[in-house]
């Protein structure tokens, strides 16, 4: 997926390319997290999928539910949704953050095949 040791670093245009893609597949990765999150908590609380979204949204973005969850099912939920938001936005930052972070070692480890 990404260039060798002994490979020049990648251009700057495919390297914002490649990071406009990781963000891409975050945002795909929110979406589906979000989505995930509405059904929940319109099952578990029988909420209405414009509550069940600003719950969803407000436990993703680490600000916590809305409205209090009411059944056992829905606290549950409640309680493992906000665990998977922390390593949500931890994945998140990763997945966006590693062309940086490859580009980064690459540049300090290529060898440019010069001797000395």
């Amino acid at each position: 997926m990404y260039e060798d040791r002994c490979e020049p670093p990648a251009r700057r245009l495919a390297f914002f390319l490649r990071v406009a893609a990781h963000f891409g597949v975050s945002i795909v990765f929110g979406i589906v997290s979000l989505g995930i999150g509405m059904a929940g908590y319109e099952h578990f609380e029988h909420l209405g999928w414009v509550d069940a979204f600003l719950n969803a949204a407000m436990l993703l973005g680490g600000m916590g539910p809305v409205e209090s969850p009411v059944t056992r099912g829905g606290k549950l939920f409640a309680g493992f949704c906000a665990l998977y938001s922390g390593l949500f936005f931890l994945i998140s930052v990763g997945i966006v953050l590693a062309p940086v972070f490859h580009r980064v070692m690459h540049k300090f480890h290529w060898d440019d095949g010069e001797d000395g």
